[in-house]
């Protein structure tokens, strides 16, 4: 069984999308949807720099439309679940049919405005934790006044809060874990400081009609699989101040039975989660379109073409 899944905000590298805009047809694609969201997606995924590129309101719309890209490139195919890490739900949303590319435009720019705004109101922060026991360091984060906001598996957790609960962080790490690592990111995602995306959110949400999911969709909520557009839809709106727990989704691809999973571009973060959390999983990460060979014939032997 296959699982297609998104990275999330961070996987983004300067010039990721030029390979990709070779493909027929592609950058006629992406230019239309940049006319739809008023932002050059080709000129941000060939020539930006890495602190261009790390704009939320810019990486997040760059990050869907490469997923969705990608995913393209695969021809048709009808995996046996769909997931992404954060942003990267809202990539997974299209490949299950629940929202057509220029709704998942539409809306991950609007996101991504929406979230850069509210990190603009507090000098916020993610830091990822190296080792440790997970339940000791949450306890540890809680007491630091700090959110586990990406509860990724593979003893992966990523601290979010203030730029002065990280630096009390960096000081009295929780027992076990070797090193804080602080992220590229812009603010605190998947926490309270989010509150105020939510809302804007929300209200663009009452403008799309999602469809129910094609295939099984899995949310980063709970790792549990959802039935309907709306309940998705509501998911991807309360998502941006909850925590991501990819663990939980990870544990529902084992449940499930997956035997292999492909990563779209700008893949293998996801990809090297599931190495250590899901031993005997085929992963394969489409960084380049050379890449396309070796997906198809995975999904040959693992998925339905």
């Amino acid at each position: 069984m296959l699982v297609l899944v998104a990275p999330g905000q961070g996987a983004q590298t300067p010039g990721f999308l030029t390979p990709w805009l070779e493909l027929p047809g592609a950058a006629a694609r992406v230019a239309a949807w940049s006319d739809v969201i008023g932002l050059d997606l080709a000129h941000y995924g060939t020539q930006a720099d890495a602190d261009e590129i790390r704009d939320t309101s810019v990486a997040q719309p760059l990050l869907v439309a490469a997923g969705i890209l990608s995913a393209a490139a695969l021809g048709d195919l009808a995996p046996g679940a769909v997931a992404g890490h954060s942003v990267g739900e809202i990539t997974a949303a299209t490949f299950a049919g629940v929202l057509d590319d220029t709704a998942a435009l539409t809306l991950v720019r609007k996101r991504g405005l929406a979230m850069a705004a509210a990190a603009a109101i507090t000098e916020t922060g993610m830091s990822a934790l190296l080792g440790g026991d997970p339940e000791v360091s949450v306890a540890h984060l809680e007491k630091l006044g700090l959110t586990p906001a990406n509860i990724n598996g593979a003893g992966q957790i990523v601290a979010a809060g203030t730029l002065e609960q990280l630096a009390a962080l960096n000081e009295d790490k929780p027992e076990g874990v070797r090193k804080v690592v602080p992220l590229k990111v812009a603010g605190a995602f998947h926490t309270r400081h989010m509150a105020p995306a939510v809302e804007t959110l929300a209200k663009a949400a009452v403008e799309l009609t999602p469809a129910d999911p094609k295939v099984r969709y899995v949310s980063n909520r709970d790792g549990q699989s959802v039935a309907t557009g709306a309940e998705i839809l509501e998911r991807l709106v309360g998502q941006v101040a909850n925590p991501v727990r990819w663990d939980l989704c990870m544990e529902t691809f084992k449940e499930l039975g997956a035997t292999a999973l492909i990563e779209v571009s700008p893949g293998g973060t996801l990809v090297g989660l599931a190495k250590r959390a899901l031993p005997g999983v085929k992963t394969l990460a489409l960084k380049t379109p050379d890449d396309l060979d070796a997906a198809r014939e995975l999904i040959a032997e693992h998925g339905v073409a």
